[in-house]
């Protein structure tokens, strides 16, 4: 154990020339960093949102919003297939609830052609975790010509999990549009995100961008209605096949309201690219947009469909019409401006909104919460100030127990918190106060190792063996204990990163990592410290 290779030193004397390196910009101040060499790592850990401040929201994904509109859509389909049928079949449509519809054939001749119809409308759910060829809709007939669907829980579950895991890409996708470095976006239970996201103290301007569904579509105005489509009042009955949108201006108040067809004409899920900017002619802020191919070749062929100056278009967000201009002529290349009552911070929102895309469902905020940037000092100065006393008093110990070899090992321990640190920086890691809970830990769990070796050292020296032999000794055979107290700790910090959430994680991560660094540097670094005194001082017995 006392002979060492040349490649082993060098090694060691790598890697922690490497974590001073990369731990060092921890340290320096700002204006420093400024200055620092391009070569040389910048990256710092980063402040989680209990140590710099920021806001906190627990929102929770609207599913039965998703499953009506499932149901609605269902509804529109067997509409759609009993009207196409030659001749079209007679229905009715009973009052359907959250997850189920029935309708009554009002023709008993044609039952079993209108039950193929709607049975073949009936989607198999492909993940496997749910069984080939379950179907989504439990399917009863009642005998005298009512159908009913009703969506199995297998389905529901499936559409819960891809719902929540778009939500939660979508949120994310937003949230690194405005900007903001290292948010923590993370699911809680079945329905619920919990978003975190430090340094920003406006957590309304947050829920305000998270809030919106952000579904725009672009649908034809109904001419025929009033002459223009456009109506004073939400009371007009909107013809068959319509609905009646308002239209807000820059203080979000009604002030008219558009006939619209309910056909959508283009999905926003076309659009590949939007842009915040001013018009060139009147300097009022606008959004520029871009469309895909397919969509491209869609809005070109609307725009030709009518003459000039015949059809208005309007662009509708979340059931809102933000514009609803003339068709003055066709627009071929797949890309146009919404030109409405923006404000430039609206407009840039909007775009923000686009280029994220719309949420699958609405987001209710259940919880807000808000930590100021003194609160969040006044946490980093008590946790350095622990974290100090934790590693003075540790030193101080080792020291009076072990005289010089215990200098040996707080020097390992001062070079384990510095790899600590250094890991967590290249992991990107969020540092937080349970975060530093677990470097003071780890730095009384870090001493652990050279305890054992020592103490081994000792048994052997009083068992009259020489001062070389017992060194060898110690390290030799507190190996296997100090393996086997490791494996446990990080079998237990495994767990808790796997089963906790938020800051139970942030706790894992730190000990996890304080483990590994710190059975390096025990071991490795403790064992070179050793040998070269042993090179140097040459001692004829063991002051330990």
């Amino acid at each position: 154990m006392l002979q060492v290779s040349n490649w082993v030193r060098i090694v060691v004397a790598v890697i922690v020339l490497a974590g001073i390196l990369v731990a060092l910009p921890n340290a320096l101040p700002q204006p420093v960093l400024d200055k620092y060499p391009r070569w040389l790592p910048k990256n710092t850990v980063t402040l989680g949102l209990d140590l710099q401040g920021g806001s906190h929201l627990l929102l929770e994904v609207g599913l039965d919003a998703v499953n009506k509109d499932k149901i609605e859509s269902l509804q529109g389909d067997i509409r759609r297939v009993l009207r196409k049928a030659k001749p079209s079949i007679g229905y009715q449509f009973g009052a359907s609830s959250g997850d189920g519809i029935a309708v009554k054939i009002t023709d008993p001749t044609r039952r079993d052609e209108a039950k193929g119809l709607i049975q073949a409308l009936n989607p198999s759910v492909s993940n496997s975790l749910l069984g080939v060829g379950t179907r989504a809709y439990d399917f009863t007939d009642d005998g005298n010509g009512t159908f009913t669907l009703k969506m199995t829980d297998r389905y529901k579950l499936q559409t819960q999990q891809e719902i929540v895991a778009q939500s939660i890409e979508v949120v994310r996708k937003r949230i690194d549009e405005l900007g903001t470095r290292e948010p923590s976006i993370e699911r809680q239970g079945d329905d619920r995100i919990v978003v975190e996201v430090p340094g920003l103290s406006d957590p309304q301007h947050l829920i305000d961008i998270l809030g919106k569904t952000a579904k725009m579509t672009f649908q034809l105005v109904d001419m025929t209605a009033d002459g223009s489509g456009r109506y004073n009042t939400p009371n007009a009955v909107a013809p068959i096949g319509d609905e009646v949108l308002p239209v807000k201006d820059k203080n979000g108040l009604i002030v008219r309201y558009v006939v619209v067809e309910r056909r959508v004409a283009i999905s926003g899920d076309r659009l590949v690219d939007a842009q915040a900017g001013f018009d060139q002619n009147h300097g009022e802020p606008i959004v520029s947009f871009r469309f895909d191919s397919v969509g491209a070749k869609e809005f070109g062929d609307i725009t030709k469909a009518y003459p000039p100056q015949t059809q208005r278009f309007a662009v509708v967000l979340d059931k809102v019409v933000i514009t609803d201009p003339v068709i003055n002529e066709p627009i071929l290349g797949g890309s146009g401006q919404i030109s409405g009552s923006f404000t430039p911070d609206s407009a840039n929102d909007l775009a923000t909104l686009l280029r994220a895309g719309a949420l699958p469902a609405p987001l209710k905020v259940i919880e807000r919460r808000t930590v100021g940037a003194g609160l969040g000092a006044d946490s980093v100065t008590a946790g350095k100030y622990s974290a100090l006393a934790g590693l003075i008093l540790v030193a101080l110990f080792m020291i009076a127990r072990y005289g010089l070899f215990g200098l040996f090992a707080d020097i390992a321990l001062t070079l384990n918190v510095i790899l600590l640190m250094a890991a967590l920086t290249l992991f990107g890691a969020t540092l937080t106060l349970p975060g530093i809970a677990g470097i003071v830990l780890t730095m009384g769990m870090a001493v652990d190792a050279n305890v054992l070796i020592y103490e081994r050292m000792r048994e052997e020296q009083k068992n009259g063996r020489s001062m070389l032999a017992s060194i060898d000794q110690g390290f030799r055979r507190a190996m296997a204990t100090i393996i086997d107290a490791n494996s446990t700790h990080l079998i237990a910090a495994l767990i808790l990163f796997q089963l906790g959430s938020g800051p139970v994680r942030g706790f894992a991560v730190t000990l996890g990592v304080g483990i590994v660094t710190s059975f390096f540097t025990a071991v490795m670094v403790t064992r070179l410290i050793v040998v070269y005194w042993l090179q140097i001082r040459r001692p004829k017995r063991l002051a330990i």
